[in-house]
Order: C-alpha cells, then structure tokens, then sequence
C-alpha cells in the first residue's frame, strides 16, 4: 500500500512538473478600453490554457512608444489598426499574427442620470462647463471624439470646454469624479449585456467618426512564447468572442 501511494505520488509531482513546464506568462500590452474585457477574460484564459495573463493598461500611442523604447510585451492589443500595422512595417511584430480582434464603438456619457439625451442634443445646447475626451493624439478614442465634434460642427465651440485624459480611462475619471459633466469614453467602460451600467449616455452613430477597428499583434518578444500564441488563438475563439460582444463591441 505505501509502495502504491509512494508510485501515486511521484505519478502526481510528474504531471504537476510537467504542465509547469508547458505553462508560461504573457506579458500584454492592452489600450485602456479593453480593460474590463480583458480582466473577464483572464481568469477563463488561464483556466483553460494554464497559462497566465499580466497585462498592463494605456494609451495605444503611449504602448507604440514604450515598445519602440524596448518595453518587455509579448503581445498588443491595440486601440487601432494603423499602430500595430506600423509597428508590423518597422519589423517589430511577428508577420502574419496581426488581427481585429473587436470593433470600438464610442458613447457621450455622464454621470448623472438623465444628463445625456439619446441624440446627442446635449452637445449643441453647449450649457455644460467642462467635456471630457481622451488624449486624441495617443488615444484612438480621443481621435474618433474629435472626428465626431467636426462633424457636428461643434469644434470651435466646444473646444475651451475640452479637459484631454491622458487616455480613456483617465477620461472616464473626469466625468465620474464630476470634474467633467460629461465626455466621449468606449461604450465598453459603461455597457455590460445589453444596457449602460450607470448614469445617461448617447451611443454616438458610427458613421460620425472613423471605424475603430482594435487589432491585436504579437511583437517580437513573444515570438518563441507559447503563452503568447495561445492568447492569440484564444481571442480568435467563440467563448471569448461572446465576452467582447457583451461589452458592447462588434467583431
């Protein structure tokens, strides 16, 4: 019988040993919109691969410079398409593993229920002190915001209203706080299955600003990490698409 359990036991430690050995850490760089996501989907991640899921939040424009600068990610999961197909031409990624792995859609949003009508008349009754936006020169959703005032015709004068987060979670704390009645955030940071989670919001029409197609890419670090390619096929699979699609994202 001890025999048995001694062969049970060294039976057990190999298998531990082994799946140790298989599992890795991928270090992610991630645009601040897909915060939520992501967190939802890193626990089902490692459940399901047993590997583990470290990401790091910011402006995409930020990542592009600290990767530039040698930042140690193996993959980006960008809040565009342009920043990760210009890192993809200066060599910078591994080819071919670039994808849209969510569509973006941005959301006028305050606070204060009731504040935001579902036209967007807000906007034009201009009778707000403060409108925060993102960082639209680092963050893709400060530019789609911008695009959207243009459109409006709203960008002379809205523009001395205008408080700039670094990017769109700093946005967020703007109009959370109150230092901003309202601002353009992701509708995924106030849309959780099928309804906005807090306050009033006006989900802006798509056809107002460029598509904001989020592709993801894994640099050259994470050339050799099996961690790396397992989230990728793992953002590519139906379990994780359904956890996107519930913060308000197309795919």
């Amino acid at each position: 019988m001890i025999h048995r359990m001694s062969r049970l036991v060294v039976a057990l430690s190999a298998t531990f040993a082994l799946s140790g050995a298989f599992a890795g850490e991928v270090q992610v760089a991630v645009a601040a919109n897909f915060t939520a996501p992501i967190q939802a989907l890193a626990a089902d991640f490692e459940k399901d691969t047993g590997h583990k899921l470290v990401a790091s939040y910011g402006a995409t424009g930020q990542f592009y410079a600290q990767i530039k600068n040698g930042a140690p990610f193996d993959v980006f999961l960008a809040a565009d398409d342009t920043t990760p197909a210009k890192l993809e031409s200066e060599g910078e990624t591994v080819k071919g593993s670039r994808f849209t792995y969510a569509i973006g859609s941005l959301a006028l949003w305050s606070a204060k229920e009731g504040y935001v009508d579902d036209k967007g008349d807000v906007l034009k009754k201009n009778a707000f002190q403060h409108l925060a936006i993102a960082n639209p020169k680092a963050a893709p959703y400060g530019l789609a915001a911008t695009q959207v005032l243009e459109k409006m015709g709203l960008t002379a004068a809205v523009q001395p209203k205008i408080v700039e987060g670094q990017n769109i979670t700093q946005a967020l704390q703007f109009i959370s706080t109150g230092n901003a009645e309202l601002g353009f955030v992701a509708l995924s940071q106030v849309y959780k299955d099928g309804k906005i989670t807090s306050g009033s919001a006006w989900l802006v029409p798509a056809s107002l600003h460029e598509p904001i197609n989020q592709d993801a890419v894994i640099l050259n670090k994470g050339k050799d990490s099996a961690a790396a390619k397992a989230l990728v096929e793992y953002l590519h699979g139906a379990k994780a698409a359904a956890v996107i699609k519930s913060y308000g994202y197309q795919l």
